[in-house]
């Protein structure tokens, strides 16, 4: 029966259909360190809608499962393909397909990297303001996919607040076009919304409209604060944020990571135990805001540098950016998502070191302060997660919705945290979205397995 489907899948779409090991093989996994049991049957590597269509039309005739991937940036594992299905590849598909900046839109496929879309928009003065800090490498799908976040979206929101409609491909091939491209519109529900976020369990999304923005006038201003500890540094973007200042960016890192982040740029070792909060403010008014940030920060005990000029600004915030790749320095790592409110956050980090003592494990972590996002890495060494790295999870995941907050911020649930879903949920509405999922896609065959434990 598979390579019926493979037969099938070239006869429409030719050289398209990869069947080579390496490629099979990178199709299952994502940047979660998550891998799938076993290879695909296939990586299509879509270059139109038409390509699309057709292979949905195939693996909805043959019940065959189809896997949307893009970058393979996920750290949920949400885009794992494995034996017995379909990688439906996008990244062929990474054009700008219109930009209109009178009406601050622009319409592009799921392809094009966050990173190559601004280089284009600036063009125009314009940009798109979702930056996740892996904007070099992850696709605008993705980001769709995931209901993605990053660093400014404190200030200027997230995916969800920058999508204004998606082309939608239904898992028997059907092209729905859903959403606007006015700056209102209530029409019927908002199926956009839904879609922002699903995780490719509804539909493939092969064209997006974005709503943009103007580039932000004036300079840009960058603070960094060290602090004696993390919970100093949590208190201290605490009260930033009761100030009523609104930074466009304010990250958290705790000593471990700050440490790590240094050596792998080569920087000098930073002092023992200091966690650091690196604070950006944009527009007219930056300096001003600057100066004010920086007041709050001296008085509650923070050691404040500012940036001489914004050159000097982007170094300090590369350190920030750094922290991934830094994390894989330490060991395998687990790389979470949780959120609290913002107010809550000292109190999470409060949480994690209990956490750390009770479980007996390092778990470094960065926050995304200006919202309430925290990264906590669980660090461990070999391939697999051993079981006491996810009984400590476990104790974290449930300590953030004790405090009123969410297992996800903006990685999704993918394989890793289906687990948890109903705990937050509640059994009622994980039925009723689990429902909601075979409307769109009756038989199953989009990303099964993923989101919603079988």
């Amino acid at each position: 029966m598979s390579s019926d489907v493979v037969a099938q899948l070239r006869a429409e779409l030719g050289d398209r259909v990869d069947t080579d090991a390496a490629a099979l093989q990178s199709a299952r996994a994502d940047k979660s360190g998550h891998a799938s049991a076993g290879a695909p049957l296939a990586v299509v590597h879509a270059a139109s809608v038409a390509d699309v269509q057709a292979v949905l039309r195939i693996a909805h005739r043959t019940g065959t499962p189809v896997v949307t991937r893009g970058a393979g940036t996920g750290l949920a594992g949400g885009a794992n393909a494995g034996p017995g299905e379909i990688a439906l590849s996008m990244l062929g598909m990474a054009r700008i397909l219109e930009i209109r900046p009178d009406d601050l839109l622009a319409v592009v496929e799921p392809g094009i990297l966050n990173g190559d879309l601004n280089a284009v928009l600036a063009e125009h003065g314009l940009w798109w303001a979702p930056d996740p800090a892996s904007r070099a490498i992850s696709t605008v799908g993705g980001n769709i996919a995931t209901g993605a976040g990053g660093l400014l979206c404190a200030k200027y929101g997230v995916v969800r607040d920058a999508v204004l409609g998606v082309d939608l491909v239904l898992a028997d091939g059907r092209l729905l076009h859903l959403g606007h491209r006015s700056v209102k519109g209530v029409t019927g529900l908002d199926l956009t919304s839904l879609v922002i976020g699903s995780e490719g369990t509804l539909g493939v999304v092969v064209g997006a409209t974005l709503k943009l923005r103007r580039l932000v006038p004036g300079e840009v201003r960058t603070i960094v604060a060290t602090f004696p500890g993390v919970r100093a540094a949590a208190a201290g973007s605490a009260a930033v944020t009761a100030s009523g200042a609104q930074p466009a960016i304010m990250e958290l890192m705790d000593a471990t990571c700050l440490a790590a982040a240094h050596a792998l740029l080569g920087l000098e070792t930073p002092p023992a135990d200091a966690a650091q909060l690196t604070i950006q403010t944009d527009g007219p008014a930056a300096a001003a805001e600057a100066d004010a940030i920086a007041a709050v920060l001296r008085a509650v005990g923070g050691t404040v540098r500012v940036a001489a000029d914004e050159a000097e600004g982007e170094r300090l915030l590369a350190v920030r950016r750094a922290m991934h790749p830094a994390m894989e320095t330490l060991g395998t790592t687990l790389i979470e998502d949780v959120s609290v409110p913002r107010s809550m956050l000292p109190a999470m980090f409060d949480e994690i070191a209990r956490v750390e003592r009770e479980h007996g494990i390092r778990i470094p972590t960065v926050a995304h302060a200006g919202d309430g996002n925290l990264h906590p890495n669980f660090v461990f060494e070999g391939a697999e997660v051993p079981d006491e790295i996810w009984d400590a999870a476990d104790d974290l995941f449930r300590s953030a919705l004790r405090l009123g907050g969410t297992l996800t911020g903006e990685h999704g649930i993918g394989v890793l945290k289906r687990r948890w879903l109903a705990d937050e949920l509640g059994d009622d509405q994980w039925e009723l979205q689990r429902r909601i999922t075979r409307v769109f896609d009756p038989t199953g065959i989009l990303n099964p397995g993923k989101v919603f434990a079988l």
